[in-house]
C-alpha cells in the first residue's frame, strides 16, 4: 500500500478509561487488504478466547478497505465482533455514509473496547474523539428521535455517519441491529446488543481529506469504466428501479418463497408485496449509499389519516427490501402491504433485525397453534397468520421482555425452542434464523457453513437456481463450488465492495483498482489471500466452539419441497463434511 495512505491507521477507543490511541498497522493491510480480512485479525487480537459476547472484553471492530473513497460501490463498512446470538463469529456489513466517513476521518479501522459506566455516544471528528453523555437519549422509545437529536448536536452534516441503537440494543435482544442514517443497518447477529452491553448509544464519525493514488491517469481510466458499468448494466438498473424487492415474484413463481414458517413456498399475496406493486403504490424516494451511483434503497411513503381530525394525515417514510418483505410478510402470512409497512416501521423504531424477528414470530405462531405455548405465556396474545396488529404488540414485547417467554424469544428460535419445544420447525441454521430462500440444498448448506451467516454467504441460492435445478452435483462438487465463491467474497468484503456489484468487480477489475490504490498483486496472490481470510474466520469460529458436527438441520427444511434436487440430510451432511476437511 502507499506509505502516505491513512488507511493503515487504526483508532483504538477504550470506553472504560475514556482514552484513545492510534496505531499504524500497514502490515495488516498489506497482508489482508482491509475490511473483513483486517477486521478478522483485529478480532483475534482483541477478543479473548471464551469471552462473554455481552461483556466488556468483547470488542467492536469497524473496518473499511483500500478502495473506499476512491471507487464507486466501495461503500460498505465491515463490523466484526463475537456474536451474542450464536456465540461465535459476528460479521455484519452496512452502507449509508459509514464507510466513506471512516475513511475520510483518516482511519482504516476503529476498535472499540471496554464498557462505559454511564450511557454515552462517541463522536469521532477526524483526529478528535469525544465521549458524550447519552443519559438523556437512553430509554427513548424511538431510535429515529435519537438520530434527530444527534444530528442537531454534531458537526459534519453531509459528511458524517451516525450509527445508533434503539431500545432492542439497550435491552440486549441478541438480534438487535445498529442503524446508520436511518435506512441502512448492521443487521444480523446482534451488533446492537453489543453496543447496549457497553452503554454505547451511538457512534458518530466525520472527516474530510484527499486520498493518494499510485497513478492518476490509470485511476481515472478504471474509475470511468466502473462508473459506466454501474450506470448502464441491466442488473444495476433493476436494483435502481425496483430494489431487491424485485425478487419476490420470481422466487414465488419458483416455489422458493418461504411462507408461514416454511410450511409453504408460494404466497397467495405475493403480487401485493412485490417490488412492482410497492413501486407503483408507495414509492416515495430512492436513496444511495455514499459513493454509489445506483441508488437501490427504496423508501415507501405510508400515508395514514389522523384518528380524529378529518383531512389530516401522517406520512411515514419506511424502507423496504426483499428480506424484510419475506421475514415480516410471507413468513407471517401478512399480505396487507400497509400492515407490513407498519411492522417494518415498528422494528426500525425499536432497532430490531427484521430478518431474525420474522422467523422468531413465525415460530411463535406455529408453536402457539400446536399448543406448545399458551396465552398465559404470551400474556393474552393470540398470534395468527396475517394478524399484523397482534404482531406489532408481540414485537414490542420481545424488546421489553415482560416475562420469561418473551425473554426467550429475545434470544431467537434456537433458544426458545430449547425451552418450549418445536425445534423441528425452529428455522435457525448455525444458530441464526434462515434467510428468505428455500431454493434447495445449496442455499441451506451455504448458511450452515457460512463465513458471515448472512443471506449473502457464498450465494448457495444461486447455485440451486442455476445448476441444481438442472443437474445433480456430488457433495464434493457442491462443496468446492461454495468454497470457491466464499473465498472470492472474502476479497470483495475486504476491499470492501457492495456484493450487488460483484459482477462488475471481476478479478481483472479488482487487480486494476488495487494497483491504482498502491497494492501491486497478481491473481494467484489475490486468490490465496481470499482463502487465507476464509480460514482465519473459521479459526475464530472453531476457537469459540463451532463444530460442523454440532450443526442442527431443522426437519421443516427437509420436509418442504424445494425447486432444486438433493434436499436430504445425508446430502447436506456429506457436503458439510467435505467443506470441513477443506477448511481444517
Amino acid at each position: 500500500m502507499l506509505s502516505s495512505d491513512p488507511l493503515c491507521n487504526i483508532l483504538y477507543v477504550d470506553l472504560t478509561r475514556k482514552r484513545f490511541r492510534v496505531e499504524q498497522r500497514q502490515d495488516l493491510f498489506d497482508r489482508y487488504l482491509g475490511g473483513a480480512g483486517v477486521a478478522t485479525q483485529l478480532l483475534h487480537q482483541s477478543c479473548p478466547e471464551g469471552g462473554d459476547p455481552l461483556g466488556p472484553e468483547n470488542p467492536i471492530v469497524f473496518a473499511v478497505g483500500p478502495l473506499t473513497g476512491l471507487f464507486p460501490l466501495a461503500s460498505k463498512t465491515v463490523a466484526m465482533f463475537k456474536s451474542p446470538h450464536t456465540g461465535n463469529l459476528g460479521e455484519s456489513h452496512c452502507g449509508g455514509r459509514s464507510a466513506v466517513a471512516i475513511r475520510m476521518a483518516g482511519y482504516g479501522a476503529i476498535v472499540i473496547e471496554g464498557r462505559s459506566e454511564i450511557p454515552i455516544y462517541l463522536a469521532i471528528h477526524g483526529s478528535d474523539v469525544h465521549f458524550r453523555d447519552a443519559s438523556t437519549l437512553w430509554g427513548m422509545s424511538s431510535s429515529l428521535t435519537v438520530g434527530h437529536i444527534i444530528r442537531e448536536r454534531e458537526p459534519g452534516s453531509g459528511l458524517r455517519t451516525i450509527m445508533r441503537i434503539g431500545r432492542a440494543g439497550e435491552r440486549m435482544v441478541t438480534y438487535a441491529c445498529v442503524a446508520a442514517e436511518t435506512y441502512r443497518h448492521f443487521g444480523r447477529l446482534g451488533l446492537g446488543a453489543v453496543f447496549g452491553s457497553k452503554n454505547l448509544k451511538a457512534v458518530v464519525v466525520s472527516g474530510k481529506r484527499s486520498l493518494p493514488v499510485a497513478d492518476n491517469r490509470a485511476y481515472r481510466r478504471v474509475y470511468k469504466d466502473i462508473y459506466e458499468a454501474a450506470t448502464s448494466s441491466e442488473a444495476m438498473k433493476k436494483y435502481h428501479d425496483l430494489g431487491t424487492a424485485q425478487n419476490v415474484l420470481p422466487l414465488n413463481k419458483l416455489s422458493a418463497f418461504p411462507t408461514r414458517n416454511l410450511q409453504e413456498t408460494k404466497f397467495e399475496a405475493a403480487e401485493e408485496l412485490s417490488g412492482e406493486a410497492f413501486a407503483q403504490r408507495y414509492l416515495g424516494r430512492r436513496l444511495a449509499c455514499s459513493h454509489c451511483p445506483v441508488a437501490c434503497i427504496h423508501i415507501a411513503a405510508l400515508r395514514e389519516p389522523h384518528e380524529v381530525e378529518p383531512y389530516f394525515y401522517k406520512t411515514s417514510m419506511i424502507s423496504y427490501d426483499y428480506e424484510p418483505i419475506y421475514a415480516m410478510g410471507s413468513m407471517l402470512g401478512v399480505g396487507d402491504p400497509e400492515g407490513l409497512l407498519r411492522l417494518l416501521d415498528r422494528a426500525e423504531v425499536l432497532g430490531l433485525d427484521l430478518m431474525t424477528t420474522g422467523p422468531v414470530l413465525s415460530w411463535a405462531t406455529e408453536a402457539q397453534e400446536k399448543g406448545l405455548v399458551s396465552e398465559k405465556d404470551t400474556g393474552g396474545l393470540r398470534l395468527s397468520w396475517g394478524d399484523w396488529k397482534t404482531y406489532l404488540e408481540a414485537t414490542q414485547r420481545i424488546v421489553e421482555q415482560p416475562n420469561d417467554y418473551f425473554a426467550a424469544l429475545a434470544r431467537g428460535v434456537e433458544h426458545a425452542s430449547s425451552i418450549y419445544g418445536g425445534a423441528e420447525f425452529a428455522l435457525a441454521l448455525g444458530g441464526n434464523e434462515m434467510p428468505g430462500y428455500h431454493t434447495g440444498p445449496a442455499a441451506h448448506v451455504g448458511c450452515l457453513m457460512g463465513a458471515r451467516h448472512s443471506h449473502l454467504d457464498n450465494a448457495g441460492y444461486s447455485v440451486d437456481q442455476k445448476v441444481l435445478v438442472k443437474e445433480e452435483l456430488s457433495p464434493e462438487a457442491l462443496g468446492d463450488a461454495l468454497l470457491e465463491e466464499e473465498s472470492w467474497r472474502q476479497i470483495l468484503s475486504s476491499i470492501v465492495i457492495c456484493f450487488f456489484a460483484r459482477e462488475i468487480y471481476d478479478r481483472d477489475t479488482v487487480l486494476c483498482c488495487l494497483k491504482a490504490a498502491g497494492f501491486d498483486l497478481d491473481v494467484d496472490r489475490l486468490l490465496k489471500t481470499g482463502r487465507d481470510i476464509h480460514r482465519e474466520k473459521f479459526r475464530f469460529k472453531a476457537r469459540e466452539g463451532f463444530t460442523f458436527d454440532g450443526l442442527r438441520i431443522p426437519e421443516r427444511i427437509l420436509e418442504t419441497k424445494a425447486p432444486a434436487s438433493g434436499l436430504s440430510e445425508e446430502y447436506i451432511r456429506a457436503t458439510l463434511d467435505h467443506v470441513r476437511k477443506a477448511l481444517v
